[in-house]
């Protein structure tokens, strides 16, 4: 039973990263009739496919206002985050190759833990309508996903391509936010 549930949690994990590649890859970018709130969001990310995709991933973001796609992106992070996460402790519980790896992907628990934390305070701050905290949130969490791509030392990274995916949503978190807080610009 405990191996399927592993089965189980690896399928799910390579569906939802799989997802995360084709919305990322640009043969495969798809362009939705994108609302102007969100064409204005992603616009002023680094990758306005992945911005754009990753929003749409959610069926609320056609009709979303500016509170409901900040939420929307923010608990797209945690959701990252936290298969980021599990993804790191079935790395460690399936050995974590060697020890200096093992190291850099404690660390990368550890990192994570401190991300989630942030996207968690965010989303707790949205709950209670106070948005004025949010950047420096989403600036925390991918500075998260940062730490733990630095632990590798330039090796590779088993885990580059989740913290871009990560760093890139708390991108998306931090352009939303700003938009709330500075409405003009």
């Amino acid at each position: 039973m405990g191996n399927n549930r592993i089965k189980s949690h690896s399928l799910s994990f390579f569906i939802f990263f799989f997802a995360v590649f084709i919305s990322i890859h640009p043969c495969c970018a798809s362009n939705p009739n994108v609302t102007k709130l969100v064409d204005d969001v992603c616009a002023k990310t680094s990758n306005y496919s992945f911005c754009v995709d990753s929003l749409y991933a959610d069926p609320l973001t056609p009709e979303a206002d500016k509170i409901s796609l900040v939420n929307i992106a923010f608990r797209l992070a945690y959701e990252n985050a936290s298969s980021t996460q599990n993804h790191i402790e079935e790395l460690l519980k399936n050995n974590g190759g060697s020890s200096q790896c093992r190291q850099c992907l404690e660390r990368c628990g550890s990192d994570y833990q401190k991300g989630l934390s942030a996207i968690g305070k965010g989303m707790n701050d949205l709950d209670s309508e106070n948005y004025d905290l949010l950047p420096g949130y989403a600036d925390d969490a991918a500075r998260s996903a940062s730490d733990c791509e630095s632990s590798f030392g330039g090796s590779h990274s088993p885990l580059t391509f989740m913290n871009n995916a990560f760093k890139a949503l708390s991108e998306i978190c931090i352009v939303i936010s700003n938009l709330i807080n500075n409405p003009h610009k």
